[in-house]
């Protein structure tokens, strides 16, 4: 039952406020905490791999060392040595090229050392293998670790819905909070999935690099992070841009699934009253917002790669041209600048998908924020830590003063008292808004009273535990709910413990079900769906009824429970309960107030207040609201027959 708040989206993305991207970011990665072990491992991998990647361009310029040195010796007069070879050339006027050699570790006469240069690539070979191997074992973690965090999410998503209080799912809109616990989750486990390992192997990658390309060549490594400034500029600035589309693209995903929800729901009605276009209108134009969010945040995001490959191309031809000048004077050799040459784009490359991947983060760490803030939504009050008991459960209910209401400032229950002996069927009747169902939500704890107490058999309902309480409550409301199986597991469902095929036959024949049932192709194994196609809506409420019987429990609640049904099935439905309500205390809430002449007692509520109380034959006679109401009905039922 919805409070004076009216269906605002409480379960919405905030539109007063931006993201808060580093919260979220750290909520997230406190999660991987609880997999430190797992990750440990996945590090030691990742940093081993990166080690072995890292060195393989170092190896491979030693190979490169060893075929130029060959390739030069071999074009040496024999007999000379190194030195004599260089200073023959200086003589002949080549300085340049004696400059050069002179970092040249070869031996004049001699060619290409074959053996040597196999022996190096074989380790290249092997060292390269290792780097795979051990980046595939890390991959294997990442991925055990992201699907166990995420497995870990959706639990604590379901247990938190489970705390949630009737009044959240009361603003809330279903597609919106579906699409908080489906496609958010899914976008933040893909999220997970391309950026942790590649981002840390990236980052690692990065440190290694800049490690050994400070070895090779201080001046060279300086001329390489030349271009980093400008790479975090761009990427910083694109950040930003992109951001604020990516956290609207998800809100207007959420909308858009709550509208489709909705639509898909009530597609009957919406045929019904024509209201196709219309619908139609509404998704285009959220679908539209989805395009321009999603088109804004992929194109903010998508520039940053081409600007990273540009920078580094840029570095690419920095170090070309500084290496080269560094050869020709000898002070490092072919090798090295080869290798050095793979460094940079080694260097360069990471930094190019740690800013690529900023689109993902950035959309991962939006839905992230929003599951966190579902997450992080008011709980009902906790059960008592030793919850108590009634000795003996016999049905007997008092309200002691009780006030109640939706808005602190809008008092809906003031000042209500009533006692129920056990066995006794109490019907419930008033006009819309009086407060019949909130009695019942409160009864059931649904929502919390604001003052007074109901007590169950002299135990105060707050200081029990919600299921005990609940698990002593049978309840059928207006609206059915039926969900995917079979006709006998929808009706087993209101059992807490194992019951047999007898028993659910019975507890549809004294709903009165049983009839129908046969009827179907497959009877009590008859599939139906979450919608219960295949029967009619007065079908599905005898499946309610039935199931509410064979829950067994000391208290019945009927909410308008036989509105959907034909007279004469509701004749028979009236028989039944009065039969099964034996021993059991009942609540009724009617609007038709020819099902309830035979109650115990009859409460005529009217904002929120009991005004009148009695049978029904003292409440006519007393010529009061409920003598009102009555006349009403009459009347309107005299008037449909002229």
């Amino acid at each position: 039952m919805a409070g004076p708040g009216g269906r605002m989206m409480a379960g919405g993305a905030p539109t007063d406020r931006s993201m808060d991207f580093k919260g979220s970011s750290k909520r997230l990665l406190k999660r991987f905490g609880r997999e430190k072990s797992s990750l440990y491992l996945m590090l030691a991998a990742v940093t081993a791999s990166v080690a072995f990647s890292v060195a393989g361009p170092k190896i491979l310029g030693k190979a490169t060392d060893l075929i130029f040195a060959g390739v030069v010796g071999r074009g040496m007069p024999d007999g000379t040595t190194k030195a004599q070879a260089i200073e023959g050339l200086r003589e002949k006027g080549s300085g340049s090229m004696a400059d050069m050699l002179s970092g040249v570790n070869f031996t004049p006469g001699e060619g290409i050392d074959f053996g040597a240069v196999g022996n190096v690539l074989l380790v290249a070979l092997a060292v390269y293998a290792g780097a795979g191997l051990l980046l595939l074992a890390a991959t294997r973690l990442s991925i055990r670790v992201i699907n166990r965090i995420v497995f870990q999410l959706r639990e604590d998503l379901q247990t938190k819905l489970a705390r949630l209080p009737l009044s959240y799912f009361d603003r809330a809109k279903r597609g919106e909070v579906l699409s908080r616990a489906t496609n958010d989750i899914d976008n933040i486990s893909q999220t997970l999935q391309q950026t942790l390992g590649q981002l840390i192997n990236s980052l690692l990658t990065i440190v290694g690099v800049l490690v050994v390309m400070f070895w090779i060549s201080p001046l060279l490594a300086l001329v390489a992070l030349v271009t980093v400034p400008l790479s975090v500029v761009v990427a910083t600035q694109v950040g930003k841009r992109s951001q604020p589309q990516f956290v609207q693209q998800w809100r207007v995903t959420g909308k858009l699934n709550a509208h489709i929800e909705e639509m898909y729901t009530g597609h009957t009605l919406v045929k019904v009253f024509g209201r196709q276009e219309e619908s139609a209108r509404d998704f285009a134009e959220q679908n539209d917002a989805l395009y321009e969010a999603g088109f804004k945040a992929q194109f903010a995001s998508g520039v940053m790669q081409p600007l990273m490959f540009f920078i580094s191309n840029i570095n690419y031809v920095l170090v070309a041209v500084v290496g080269g000048l560094r050869v020709a004077s000898g002070t490092l050799s072919i090798g090295d600048v080869q290798a050095f040459i793979q460094y940079s784009r080694q260097f360069s490359m990471p930094l190019t998908q740690v800013a690529s991947m900023a689109n993902l983060v950035q959309s991962g760490i939006a839905s992230a924020e929003r599951v966190f803030e579902l997450l992080d939504a008011e709980e009902q009050d906790a059960d008592p830590e030793h919850g108590e008991r009634p000795e003996r459960l016999e049905g007997r209910v008092s309200l002691e003063k009780v006030a109640f209401r939706y808005d602190p400032e809008k008092p809906l229950i003031e000042d209500l008292s009533l006692s129920v002996e056990p066995g006794q069927t109490v019907a419930i009747v008033g006009p819309t808004g009086a407060g019949k169902t909130t009695l019942v939500n409160l009864l059931m704890r649904f929502y919390e009273v604001t003052g007074g107490r109901i007590a169950l058999d002299g135990v105060d309902v707050a200081k029990m535990s919600r299921d005990d309480l609940r698990s002593s409550i049978g309840m059928v409301l207006q609206d059915t709910w039926l969900f995917g199986g079979t006709i006998a597991e929808n009706i087993a469902y209101g059992a807490s413990r194992e019951v047999t095929r007898e028993e659910i036959e019975e507890a549809a024949r004294a709903a009165h079900a049983d009839r129908f049932v046969r009827t179907l192709p497959d009877g009590y194994d008859s599939v139906i769906d979450d919608d219960g196609a295949g029967v009619s809506a007065g079908e599905k409420q005898l499946i309610t009824i039935a199931r509410a019987f064979l829950s067994d429990p000391v208290i019945l609640v009927l909410d308008e429970a036989t509105s959907s049904v034909d007279t004469r099935t509701e004749v028979l439905i009236q028989k039944a309960m009065a039969r099964l309500a034996h021993g059991r205390t009942s609540f009724v809430i009617a609007h038709r107030l020819s099902t309830i002449r035979d109650a115990d007692v009859i409460l005529v509520m009217e904002n929120g207040s009991i005004v009148e109380q009695g049978t029904h034959e003292a409440l006519l006679a007393a010529k009061g609201a409920y003598a009102r109401l009555y006349a009403a009905q009459f009347a309107q039922a005299l008037a449909e027959v002229d």
